[in-house]
């Protein structure tokens, strides 16, 4: 993933919009990571995944309940 400075990013906004329609671009501030600019194709996919990852964790739960395969939370927190 190639990295631009915020600078470098203000002054070349143009060219950072056509890199990010290829690959994320990681924004540094104070050499500090920022922001990630990327396609709005690649953030919709990434939208995408999380919602599927969602609905595969809840229907993992909803099977694990259905089979009362649960775990106490008080006695989960205090194992840790």
């Amino acid at each position: 993933m190639n990295t631009l400075t915020a600078n470098d990013a203000k002054r070349n906004f143009g060219e950072l919009l056509m890199n990010a329609q290829r690959e994320p671009v990681k924004i540094s501030k104070n050499n500090k990571d920022a922001v990630v600019v990327m396609s709005i194709k690649d953030y919709e996919e990434l939208e995408v995944m999380k919602t599927e990852y969602l609905k595969h964790c809840f229907d993992s739960a909803k099977k694990d309940l259905a089979k009362d395969d649960v775990v106490d939370g008080q006695s989960f927190l205090n194992s840790l």
